[in-house]
């Protein structure tokens, strides 16, 4: 499991027009599934991302994590974080979830991550705009095994 964490000033994703989810300050979080993922890598995954200390403190360090700054995070389902690129100029994807569940583990992660802190969320399967203000910039990607 593997989640593209953006540190953002806002975000939002829109299907069709329609917003789906919105935050201000916290983390954009491109979650990708990989086919031999489980609940238990969710619940991994989701303690590492909300524990991450990647906001600046009074002294300008990264020590704080988005709760620490009352953030929120914002999770969008992301199929193509998993595809493999080494090889040629079009990406395999072979190593991703089948849709079944990858949406039983993005909705099981959304439902967990609620429970912790604020949780907007995209679509899943959906063709998704998602804008955002990445503040730094600061990236990072995330992965469990």
């Amino acid at each position: 499991m593997k989640a593209l964490i953006q540190r953002v000033k806002h975000a939002k994703v829109e299907v069709k027009s329609e917003i789906t989810g919105a935050i201000d300050q916290g983390l954009l979080v491109l979650l990708g599934v990989e086919k031999n993922d489980t609940q238990a890598l969710a619940d991994k995954l989701l303690k590492k991302l909300l524990a991450y200390r990647i906001f600046s403190d009074e002294a300008g360090k990264m020590n704080l994590n988005v709760q620490q700054v009352a953030g929120s995070v914002l999770v969008v389902s992301q199929f193509t974080l998993v595809a493999d690129t080494q090889k040629g100029t079009r990406p395999g994807f072979s190593k991703g979830a089948s849709p079944e569940l990858g949406e039983q583990l993005y909705d099981y992660f959304v439902a967990r991550s609620a429970e912790l802190i604020e949780t907007q969320t995209g679509r899943f399967g959906a063709d998704m705009q998602v804008s955002l203000q990445n503040d730094g910039p600061v990236t990072f990607m995330l992965e469990v095994n």
